[in-house]
């Protein structure tokens, strides 16, 4: 609840129980007031533009009525009540962390030695709680298999039902991820790949991916995982300047391996919003382009934390890893986590399929879910 509020004509300042207090201003208070001319009662979206505001806009009145505060604007002479839970929740008159390559609050970067957050196929689909809290570990750490699922062709359309929808790209609804150990065609290889992430070249990039087994009999072949966070924490950490090259200069990434595509995207390495927080990250040397928006001067020490990023990358310590079994899958969000695959030997054949889905879907499951279920499933 609220103890006590004061206003001048541009500014109210309230005092929580709890002894804090927070200003807001009052071309602020009216473009988010919550009444039903200016907000729809029923999704919320705003009324009215910045322009329908007067601009001499000013408080006559402020004052606690049960617990929340009430606002008077002029010349509307209009009364507003805001709750004192929705003022708590959006306070704007505190110290703004500008901390450069800072993690969102949320998120939890890792290394090798993370249990691998999974969750089970029935459970998912028929328990909200479970389902939330799989979605959740996906949100925090950026990947979560799953486990126990069919081995039908296309059930990792079935994963993407669970939050969202397919994001179809050149490659169809999904691709084919299918390799024999003696293959009757070298297209089908058991080569190993490097942790990166996939399609740089796309703007936007898919973010999320998901990867299903259907088979897997061949010896090797195991999934890996990096945290690109973490990668980019430990470039901050022990190169400050080359972490700010690779996040203050776009890198160039290009797909032309087929008949009328032309993916080109100029996206750096480590992607920054405006106030430092770590929001993207992007490396796939197969993909990339020549880089030619980084000065002369500068392309020297370019590359040489370009080259320290990825012996990161490719550190050990860095890696999660697991051999999908028939019926599991892993999704991954690719704006953060890399992965990688292990190369093949011995007989047999291993058999995956891939699709593309995007995040927001999820994180909007995952926020409306949280709001009317229990913190932990049963």
């Amino acid at each position: 609840m609220l103890r006590s509020a004061s206003h001048d004509p541009s500014v109210v300042t309230v005092e929580f129980t709890n002894g804090t207090q927070s200003r807001f201003h009052a071309i602020w208070l009216r473009d988010n007031a919550l009444d039903p001319e200016t907000r729809a009662p029923g999704n919320g979206q705003r009324l009215i533009t910045i322009g329908d505001i007067p601009t001499d806009v000013s408080i006559s009145a402020a004052q606690v009525q049960n617990g929340d505060l009430s606002v008077t604007f002029q010349p509307e002479d209009k009364t507003v009540t805001f709750p004192v839970d929705w003022l708590a929740d959006h306070i704007y008159d505190r110290t703004q962390d500008h901390q450069i390559g800072r993690i969102a609050q949320g998120i939890t970067t890792w290394e090798r030695g993370i249990g691998a957050p999974s969750g089970d196929w029935n459970a998912v689909h028929t328990n909200p709680a479970a389902k939330r809290d799989w979605l959740a570990a996906v949100a925090e750490f950026g990947f979560a298999k799953l486990t126990g699922g069919p081995t039908e062709p296309e059930s990792l359309l079935r994963v993407a039902d669970l939050f969202g929808y397919v994001r179809e790209t050149n490659y169809g609804p999904y691709f084919e991820v299918r390799t024999e150990v003696n293959p009757t065609n070298l297209a089908y290889t058991g080569l190993g790949l490097q942790a990166h992430t996939d399609n740089p070249y796309r703007d936007p990039v898919p973010t999320l991916q998901i990867l299903y087994c259907l088979e897997n009999s061949a010896e090797g072949g195991d999934s890996i995982v990096v945290d690109g966070f973490r990668a980019a924490e430990r470039l901050l950490e022990t190169n400050p300047e080359g972490f700010a090259l690779l996040a203050g200069y776009p890198a160039r990434f290009e797909y032309k391996g087929s008949d009328g595509i032309c993916l080109r995207s100029r996206r750096p390495m480590i992607e920054l919003s405006p106030d430092g927080e770590l929001i993207g990250f992007r490396f796939n040397n197969r993909s990339s382009a020549p880089f030619v928006d980084v000065p002369f001067d500068q392309m020297e020490a370019y590359y040489a934390a370009y080259r320290q990023l990825g012996d990161i990358i490719d550190d050990p310590a860095m890696g999660v890893s697991f051999k999908l079994e028939p019926g599991e899958s892993f999704i991954v969000d690719n704006t953060r986590v890399l992965h990688a695959r292990l190369g093949y030997s011995g007989a047999g054949s291993r058999w995956l399929q891939g699709c593309y889905a995007d995040k927001d879907g999820l994180l909007s499951t995952l926020a409306a879910m949280q709001m009317t279920q229990p913190e932990t499933a049963e």
